[in-house]
């Protein structure tokens, strides 16, 4: 790796800790500045998944204040990295083309979720009409759905874990965001040990992107905060068609 490779690696890797904090999608910068510095595609969705979890951790230190407390939260960790390590088998263990033609509509189809809360939430009920029972077994499903697809890929994340989490929560969406950070945090975790024991990682890649998306994460997450509701859910909603866009016209050329 030379000079230019890796400060394209580490604009990469800034750029992404803060998009990933803010709206998620920031895998779509690193792993393709992977490719561009001649890491082969496998390794370089293996070796981003590995890379962006040092910024999933600085985004928690940055909205740790809009965890809500209590039991509940942490129920649904066990749950993330179940579902986390049932998505990084399905990567290891089955092609990868069948899944990427699929990639795009989830990601442009939670947008859309996201975008119609509202009267998605009018259709199916609002969070706090839910029966205690009812609702933990929804967000579990919501969690577990989010991760399985963050082990297995993990580009636009975020944007899966807000649509989902923001349809079922009775919470602001800085809360869900803090949430989403925190989930995103265990995914993270986990992809890092089944690939770090299972997957080609290419560790020289990691070590420049890795401590890059820790500034970003932070900077990123408080950038969150301090945005009013409807500019963070317009943010993330167009960030989120953008996404879903860009992989459809990825995996349809």
């Amino acid at each position: 790796m030379d000079l230019s490779d890796a400060a394209l690696l580490i604009a990469a890797g800034l750029a992404a800790g803060t998009v990933n904090a803010v709206a998620g999608g920031g895998s779509l910068i690193t792993f393709p500045a992977m490719i561009a510095t001649g890491v082969p595609p496998v390794a370089a969705n293996v070796s981003n998944s590995v890379s962006v979890f040092p910024g999933y951790v600085a985004s928690v230190a940055g909205s740790r204040v809009d965890l809500p407390r209590g039991r509940e939260l942490w129920s649904l960790l066990p749950t993330a990295v179940i579902g986390t390590i049932a998505g990084c088998a399905l990567l290891l263990a089955t092609p990868a083309r069948a899944f990427e033609l699929v990639v795009p509509f989830l990601v442009l189809g939670a947008t859309a979720v996201l975008a119609f809360q509202g009267p998605l939430r009018r259709l199916v009920g609002h969070p706090e009409r839910l029966g205690a029972r009812r609702r933990t077994v929804t967000v579990q499903t919501m969690v577990a759905l989010g991760t399985v697809y963050g082990g297995y890929f993990g580009a636009a994340l975020g944007v899966m874990l807000v649509a989902g989490l923001a349809l079922v929560l009775d919470a602001t969406l800085a809360r869900v965001s803090a949430v989403k950070n925190l989930l995103s945090a265990v995914v993270g975790l986990t992809t890092l040990v089944v690939f770090a024991l299972f997957g080609p990682v290419n560790w020289a890649a990691v070590a420049v992107v890795a401590p890059a998306t820790l500034f970003g994460g932070y900077a990123g997450a408080r950038l969150a905060r301090r945005l009013p509701q409807v500019v963070l859910k317009t943010v993330i909603v167009v960030f989120g068609t953008a996404i879903g866009f860009y992989l459809l016209w990825r995996a349809l050329t």
